[in-house]
């Protein structure tokens, strides 16, 4: 196996072990705790699921890249709570309501930044363990 081989094997492994701990952790919060914490918690896992489905289906990705695409696909479902759509679906199933949410809400925007930088460090530091 080429050494290029085993980094990507190495990228979709601990990018597939990162989107089972975000489910966990992501869900977990918004099942065990309540308030602001929970809601702006669950938000930031939200692109930190993104960060490592993007790596996990593009390994050669560049970690920055990962980030931003996770910013931009959270900001994208938010600003589309602005029409009607997602608040139809989210009514109509569990999972369109944990996918779209329902109700555009302006600091979301910021804890999705805070869940892109959350998953950024945690590639690079994991990636750092790696090295050595």
């Amino acid at each position: 196996m080429t050494l290029w081989v085993r980094a990507q094997v190495r990228a979709r492994i601990g990018a597939a072990v990162g989107v089972g701990m975000t489910l966990v952790l992501g869900l977990g919060v918004r099942a065990f705790l309540e308030g602001a914490f929970a809601k702006y918690a669950g938000d930031a896992f939200y692109t930190t699921l993104v960060f490592f489905l993007v790596v996990l289906a593009v390994p050669r990705v560049r970690p920055i890249t990962a980030a931003l695409v996770a910013i931009g696909f959270s900001w994208a479902v938010e600003f589309a709570q602005l029409t009607p759509w997602p608040a139809e679906l989210s009514a109509k199933s569990t999972l369109f309501r944990l996918v779209l949410g329902s109700t555009f809400n302006p600091p979301d925007l910021v804890a999705y930044v805070a869940g892109a930088v959350l998953a950024l460090a945690v590639w690079r530091w994991t990636d750092r363990l790696h090295q050595n």
